[in-house]
């Protein structure tokens, strides 16, 4: 896809962010949540700024305010407010450069949250049309709750999950709590230890924050295509959910209503999970699609337990049966990391795409599904579309190269070679257009240090000029140019590299036909891309770094037992990270990785037919 049409789907994205401004700008409603899992929700006036919500909060819930800041996604807010939509989640945490430990953080009491809270027991945070099973699944529980049918804790799992039922006493709904996920203040199965927005199970994705992917996983399923059951993100009360003991350490007596953020999703019945039959009799299309739905959001934890089952009318085989994708609160992470792909064995991953299967993902538009998960959910972070950015071209492109599910999740999971993990075939490619990126733009910088150094010389010859014509005119003397010697223009090239700075990155590159630094002309000109990409040096070093110290405190040329990717990376401006790109970069980014793939799966098919043709050659050989 040309620059030029990124332009215009960026151009877009700041459309509807103003569109999202001017929407927000009348009375609207927030639900705020502390590091310790309290929320609150609050009645926004036109003259609140983030330090009156912290004094509302203050008083309300009895938590610190100080060395606090208020965040929305990726933003802290600060005076302004206008950007906060109705209905959404903030999140008050403590500030990273002022840690304290000495002012207790409090839970809310039940009479504290009646009183100053007056919203209803269970509220859809930021709801639109694609959430309408959802509210009537709401109204549904609701009801139940009136007659006095109250939830039920879920056994299983890592962190603090619901059932919620119907008047019937049916399980209708799963409600996970974010304060309750691993890791998290209020998990009630001794998996606590980090505040919200800290590094979670994976390192890109953080506390209380798989809630949002969750509905991201709903929301990308479009058509229903991987059966995706319904999901959306709420804010709900209720007396069950746990609250860890207070300062002092003592346990809650008596059961007190609490409000949670918390995903709520669609309970689907079924017969059992992918873990507890043989895997090889379950549809195809059913696998592919699922299938297709990881890749595009990158799910690191697609194991047999999350793909539920369910017999259709009562068969006794599996090639009619259902299955159900759950649990993607690990999907869409900051960074590329090493996905979890349970089907990449199954032998249905081995089966090409059907017409259908490719039709569909044709019509695709990563652009697109950005912008609608940053208007149903706007706190998603700005790196987590990025990475589905990536990982829906990489799949188009295989799709249209002919390439099967299995390959393409081959491509994308990473190696254990010796004691040490190896980046993916995608890491690499991503790696080589970061470094593409940097060396245009340093070339970008270098012709901008020539031209500058250039005008210099003509505005020291003029005014060499005028003096010397001056002087002639006062006293017959030699002439030598102001300032003694003018250097060589090209003699800074390389100190201006040396002293490049952040400001750098708003210096604008060179149009493509201004300068022969293309992509094509930069990519090494291998057989096989997709395979000897991990060959490739990148700048002058290869991915390993021998013997250089990280910033992780590890000699990347010493055995330290396993250390993933991101830790070899740390600290290194070649680590597949994506979101501290501008908008300008990451657009040219983003044609570097498009033409790498397309190279990459060409050669990788020229391989292919290169290896059929010597195979009927060997085998024509023997008679």
């Amino acid at each position: 896809m040309a620059v030029a049409a990124f332009k215009g789907l960026f151009n877009s994205k700041f459309d509807g962010n103003k569109m999202t401004e001017r929407k927000s700008s009348g009375r609207r409603r927030v639900f705020v949540q502390t590091e310790t899992g309290s929320v609150l929700g609050i009645e926004l006036d036109r003259s609140d700024n983030a330090h009156t919500v912290k004094r509302k909060l203050q008083i309300a819930l009895n938590v610190p305010i100080e060395e606090r800041s208020l965040i929305f996604g990726d933003v802290v807010l600060k005076n302004d407010l206008s950007t906060v939509r109705n209905d959404s989640p903030l999140l008050l945490t403590k500030n990273f450069m002022h840690r304290s430990s000495s002012t207790p953080c409090l839970s809310p009491t039940g009479k504290d949250m009646q009183q100053r809270d007056q919203s209803g027991p269970i509220e859809i945070l930021v709801c639109s049309d694609h959430f309408s099973r959802i509210r009537k699944l709401v109204r549904e529980i609701v009801e139940a709750m009136k007659f006095g049918i109250d939830p039920i804790p879920v056994c299983g799992g890592l962190g603090g999950a619901y059932y919620f039922r119907d008047c019937q006493g049916e399980n209708c709904a799963i409600v996970k709590p974010t304060d309750e996920e691993p890791y998290a203040p209020n998990n009630p199965k001794g998996f606590v230890g980090k505040a919200l927005g800290q590094p979670g199970l994976k390192r890109s994705v953080r506390v209380g924050e798989t809630g949002f992917r969750e509905v991201a996983a709903y929301l990308l399923d479009y058509d229903h295509f991987a059966n995706v059951p319904s999901t959306a993100l709420v804010k709900v009360t209720h007396s069950i959910f746990n609250v860890n003991g207070e300062v002092n350490g003592t346990k809650q007596q008596e059961r007190k209503e609490f409000s949670k953020i918390a995903s709520l999703q669609q309970f689907i019945p079924h017969d059992f999970d992918a873990s507890d039959y043989g895997t090889s009799s379950f549809p195809v299309a059913a696998v592919h699609k699922i299938g297709i739905l990881d890749i595009r959001i990158l799910n690191t934890d697609r194991h047999a337990g999350n793909l539920l089952v369910r017999k259709i009318d009562g068969g006794g085989g599996l090639d009619q049966a259902e299955l159900v994708p759950i649990d993607h609160g690990l999907c869409l992470p900051e960074n590329l990391e090493d996905p979890y792909f349970e089907w990449i064995h199954w032998p249905q991953a081995s089966i090409p795409f059907s017409e259908d299967e490719l039709e569909y993902i044709s019509h695709l538009d990563p652009f697109r599904d950005s912008e609608l998960l940053r208007m149903e959910l706007p706190m998603i972070r700005e790196a987590c579309l990025r990475v589905l950015v990536v990982c829906t071209i990489f799949l188009k492109e295989a799709a249209i190269s002919g390439l099967c599910l299995a390959e393409i999740g081959e491509m994308m999971s990473r190696e254990f070679r010796g004691q040490q993990e190896e980046p993916s075939e995608l890491e690499f490619i991503c790696i080589e257009a970061r470094r593409l990126l940097e060396e245009r733009n340093m070339l970008s910088d270098n012709v901008r240090a020539v031209e500058n150094e250039f005008q210099f010389e003509i505005d020291c010859e003029e005014e060499s000029d005028i003096t010397c014509n001056l002087e002639k005119k006062l006293a017959p003397q030699a002439c030598w140019p102001l300032g003694g010697n003018i250097r060589n223009p090209l003699s800074k090239v390389e100190e201006n590299v040396e002293e490049c700075t952040e400001e750098d990155g708003n210096i604008i590159p060179p149009r493509s036909d201004e300068y022969a630094f293309t992509a094509q002309e930069k990519a090494p000109t291998v057989p096989r891309l997709s395979m000897s990409m991990k060959n490739v040096s990148i700048g002058d070093k290869s991915w390993k770094h021998e013997n250089v110290m990280q910033k992780n405190g590890y000699l990347s040329g010493t055995s330290s037992g396993n250390r993933s990717v991101n830790e070899q990376f740390a600290g290194s401006t070649r680590f597949v990270k994506l979101a501290d790109m501008s908008e300008e970069e990451w657009v040219q980014y983003l044609e570097n990785f498009q033409h790498l793939v397309h190279l990459a799966f060409s050669n990788r098919k020229s391989a292919s037919v290169g290896q059929r043709q010597r195979q009927r050659l060997g085998t024509s050989c023997q008679f």
